[in-house]
């Protein structure tokens, strides 16, 4: 067995949610964190049936607890009907702190509102491992062959275990819930969305060719994201003076769900698969590093009509960055041209080019800095860039 990786994520004292996709770690981080806490697991059947039957049994738990207990509700979608017994209880001031794990954003929606509202906080699970987690044990090449989901990385057969994975959650978490009618119309649009991971979203040209509606696009969509295995990038438009592009880009929650999702053939080169892979396993840690903050911030790309572009911003209370991420060994001043134009209209913001090179440089005053030594320094807690090398 592989040792524990202890993950990053400091939770609060008061009730609350930790969302995640299935199999990226929720459980067995809160078996660690919370040793002695009284776990209900409602992918266990019997226990599903238990509490879909009766979700008043729960305040028999509470009774004989004592003061100060922790109750895990593990994949608590599975049966909604505990969701107002908790918010009762919390209401009711009862000292037993409730922590309720899910993974569809779907059926907690309404739920989660009222809960929130009665005193129970949110927590994301960041669905895949930071690099600074695994500290030496960071394989770069890894990450963008199989990604970085925690059951996945650390499997003996992590090719094997990715395809898997892809296939039972879609199957567990779609299709037995009966979120889409048509499978095959859902099997072949995932396929073809793979093509726009890391790419700008024409959701008319992936309607086309999946032969559906848009408004059928837009559904998947809305379920991908719902199941915390997709988000969509926004254009970065405050204070814009040049003419900019309106449409948002997409990402899976992994790159390893992109790469088993992509289809590969003879007609396929490896660079095609590998630049949105590289861009992906960037977007995916500074898409937790921003849900990590206290404070709001912002995760979005840059482009303009004339089609400049810069694939990250972030803008936020701790800085402004603008970042940049290109597959070669070397830089050279056309390289940079975006981040310069960005920063002539936005000259609060850092620009940082990521590229896989090993050398920190800096070219016409832009620091460039390789992208395994920025992904290892990236850690919730410190500030993009201004410890690097501290």
């Amino acid at each position: 067995m592989n040792p524990y990786v202890a993950r990053i994520l400091i939770p609060p004292k008061e009730s609350f949610f930790l969302l995640g996709p299935r199999g990226t770690g929720k459980s067995t981080w809160l078996l660690h964190a919370y040793p002695r806490a009284t776990r209900i697991d409602l992918l266990q059947p019997e226990q599903e049936r238990l509490y879909l039957a009766a979700p008043e049994r729960l305040r028999e738990i509470v009774e004989v607890a004592p003061e100060g207990s922790v109750i895990i509700l593990d994949e608590i979608q599975r049966a909604p009907g505990l969701l107002p017994v908790v918010h009762s209880l919390i209401e009711e001031g009862k000292n037993i702190q409730f922590i309720m794990t899910g993974s569809s954003a779907r059926k907690l929606r309404r739920e989660v509102g009222n809960l929130l509202g009665g005193r129970a906080l949110l927590r994301l699970m960041p669905p895949s491992f930071f690099a600074v987690e695994l500290k030496a044990s960071f394989r770069l090449e890894t990450a963008l062959k199989v990604g970085l989901i925690p059951m996945i990385y650390e499997a003996k057969d992590p090719e094997e275990k990715i395809l898997n994975y892809v296939g039972t959650y879609l199957r567990e978490e779609i299709i037995a819930e009966g979120l889409v009618r048509q499978v095959g119309n859902f099997a072949r649009f995932l396929e073809i969305l793979s093509f726009s991971h890391g790419q700008v979203l024409n959701v008319n040209d992936i309607a086309r060719e999946a032969l559906v509606k848009r408004t059928t696009v837009d559904n998947y969509l809305e379920i991908l994201e719902d199941l915390l295995i997709a988000f969509r990038l926004p254009v970065f438009t405050r204070r814009a003076k040049r003419a900019l592009i309106q449409h948002p880009k997409f990402y899976y929650f992994d790159v390893g769900v992109y790469r088993s999702l992509r289809p590969k053939g003879p007609l396929d080169k490896e660079a095609e698969l590998e630049g949105p892979a590289l861009e992906g396993l960037v977007a995916q840690h500074l898409r937790a590093w921003v849900q990590a903050q206290k404070e709001t911030h912002q995760l979005c790309f840059w482009r303009t009509r004339s089609q400049v572009e810069v694939d990250f911003v972030i803008y936020g209370p701790k800085g402004f960055w603008a970042i940049e991420v290109k597959r070669g060994l070397n830089v050279h001043g056309q390289d940079v041209k975006a981040l310069h134009l960005f920063r002539e209209e936005y000259p609060e913001a850092i620009p940082l080019f990521l590229y896989l090179g090993k050398e920190q440089r800096k070219i016409d005053g832009i620091d460039c800095i390789p992208l395994r030594e920025f992904l290892l320094h990236l850690h919730p807690e410190r500030i993009i860039h201004k410890e690097l090398g501290k």
